[in-house]
């Protein structure tokens, strides 16, 4: 180890991934008598820190105790390959057999030392080796930026590239993709910047989109106007995805060229091994094919060879380009389902439910578009709009003579991935001025199970500004009953799974008598959902259950409509008075 003031960059940093402290100080004490490069350990002891050192700390190489994962070493080895970005892989065990070097090496671990006989030599020379592999494949990645830039890349070099990509692929049993992306109207750019600062254009653009891609990609200028990029160890087409909304969001921003901001627009055109091909000369030729249809939409566009990722993938991006545009144009409005308290039959509350009304396909339903905006992020933005909604609709209620009406809007797990969750609600509804006691926010357990602790936090801190707290889904998840001890959750919303079974399945009755009984012992109130008839509404009734919400009273309905629903329910109570 070094002082503080030695500022060497020759300072290997690893994550040990070991489940016993005094393996980490062995490999620690190992390396910490090299005298040709000074080491900086962190220790990760168990998987529930695991994820989080992966994304936020610093490390060069992981020293990875076999013993250390969550059921499955195939399957952890592939996860800390995912998580890490290919970061190089040290997977050490007490196995001495050949076949478990080769297996972990062919699963996609860098090396394999045995704790049998392992001396301090062996161990640094193994962590130095991958150190030192690990510089050098970057080095060649910031080379090949240049070499993007200056056209130094040829095609000869670009399929042997993709030749190699595909052998790996094969071997391992992945699929590749290869975008093919063309810049618009770069004849345009060419007379209006001259060459050479048409070159600097194509550099920077490669260097943003470079900086997008993981480890495992490869971009290379393959035309004067024309870049390819190799994606490999894709999964499914969520994977590709993900790669291409990158590369649509870098080319989104403008560029400076010679003082000035210029927008480019680009078409690409993708293709998949083994489905478009297995030879580079078949993808290259089939994204070239896909990339000139992309060419027929405007502005920035994209077309996939293989028809069924086609419908699969491109599809999910077009959905979330349209749900975008969506939140910023009006498009996005809330539906409302009134809950209904079964000892006077008065509407308590009501859920909010997001509906989108899309120019061109009409009503979309939650079910196709929330998926989506889950995986993209946009429901951290959406969930917030909802909340704002929620509390105007809120104001509202006062003056139009339904004071007292609960709002409940839904959490996603996502927002909790955002850390001034607290903060943006907190704002929202100071600037809205409303009843904080009038505003539920309803979660799954699956929301909290990301980081439980920060979001025992939030909610804590939510809870004293006098928002309540419902969780949705009760009996369908692993933790209920933890949930119930450790959070201020004052209602539980029964599934509607159990309700639909009401009458046809005894272990129904049996659950839903046990939540009802549960929750209330706890002073916690009880919501069925999906109440559609008759008997189940009789049955909620016997076993005291507080409210429902359902069918058999209302479907979701757009404000104006709940208004005049509302404003029949009460002039049919004053009747009955």
């Amino acid at each position: 180890m070094t002082s503080p003031s030695d500022t060497r960059p020759d300072c290997i940093r690893l994550l040990v991934l070991t489940p016993e402290y005094s393996d980490y100080l062995w490999y620690s004490a190992m390396l910490a008598g090299d005298p040709d490069a000074c080491s900086d350990a962190i220790w990760c002891p168990d998987l529930v820190d695991c994820d989080d050192l992966i994304a936020n700390a610093s490390f060069d190489v992981i020293v990875w105790d076999c013993a250390f994962h969550s059921g499955s070493e195939s399957s952890f080895l592939q996860y800390l390959l995912v998580a890490s970005e290919d970061k190089p892989i040290l997977a050490i065990s007490a196995d001495t057999s050949e076949d478990m070097s080769l297996e972990l090496v062919a699963g996609g671990a860098s090396d394999y030392l045995s704790r049998q006989g392992l001396d301090a030599w062996q161990f640094r020379r193994a962590v130095k080796c991958l150190w030192y592999r690990a510089l050098l494949a970057e080095s060649a990645h910031g080379q090949l930026g240049r070499e993007v830039a200056t056209g130094f890349i040829n095609r000869d070099l670009f399929f042997d590239r993709l030749q190699q990509a595909i052998l790996r692929a094969e071997r391992a049993g992945h699929r590749l993709a290869l975008l093919h992306l063309n810049i618009d109207d770069f004849r345009n750019i060419n007379e209006s910047f001259g060459y050479q600062k048409s070159d600097q254009l194509m550099f920077r653009l490669a260097e943003r989109l470079r900086n997008k891609l993981r480890r495992v990609d490869s971009l290379m200028r393959i035309g004067g106007d024309e870049l390819a990029i190799i994606v490999e160890k894709v999964e499914d087409s969520l994977d590709i995805t993900q790669i291409i909304r990158k590369v649509v969001n870098a080319l989104g921003e403008p560029l400076t060229v010679d003082g000035q901001n210029v927008v480019v627009n680009a078409s690409v055109g993708v293709a998949t091994y083994p489905e478009a091909g297995d030879s580079p000369d078949d993808l290259l030729r089939r994204a070239n094919r896909a990339m000139f249809e992309a060419k027929r939409d405007p502005g920035t566009s994209y077309r996939f060879y293989d028809r069924q990722l086609h419908i699969s993938a491109g599809y999910q991006l077009r959905l979330e380009t349209d749900l975008r545009n969506a939140l910023r144009g009006g498009e996005l409005e809330l539906y409302y389902q009134p809950r209904i308290d079964l000892a006077t039959e008065e509407v308590r509350g009501v859920e909010c439910l997001l509906r989108w009304n899309h120019p061109e396909r009409g009503l979309v339903g939650p079910d196709e578009f929330i998926p989506v905006a889950e995986r993209s992020g946009l429901i951290v933005p959406i969930g917030y709009w909802v909340i704002e909604q929620a509390c105007k609709r809120l104001q509202e209620c006062t003056e139009l003579g339904f004071p007292g009406l609960v709002f409940a809007v839904n959490l996603s797990f996502r927002q909790f991935h955002d850390r001034k969750m607290t903060e943006t609600i907190f704002r929202i509804i100071f600037n809205a001025n409303v009843d904080t006691s009038l505003l539920e926010l309803e979660l799954t357990e699956s929301a909290m199970m990301h980081d439980p602790e920060y979001a025992q936090r939030c909610l804590r801190e939510l809870n004293q500004l006098g928002i309540s707290f419902a969780l949705d889904d009760f009996g369908t998840g692993f933790s209920s009953l933890s949930n119930l001890q450790h959070l201020p959750i004052s209602l539980v919303k029964i599934d509607k799974s159990f309700v639909q079974e009401l009458g046809q399945s005894a272990d129904a009755e049996h659950i839903i008598r046990a939540i009802i009984s549960l929750a209330h012992s706890l002073q916690i109130s009880v919501v069925a959902e999906g109440v559609e008839t008759e008997g189940q509404l009789e049955f909620l009734r016997q076993q005291h259950c507080d409210e429902i919400q359902g069918y058999y009273f209302a479907r979701p309905m757009p404000w104006q409509d709940l208004v005049e629903f509302m404003n029949r329910r009460n002039q049919s109570a004053c009747l009955q008075k």
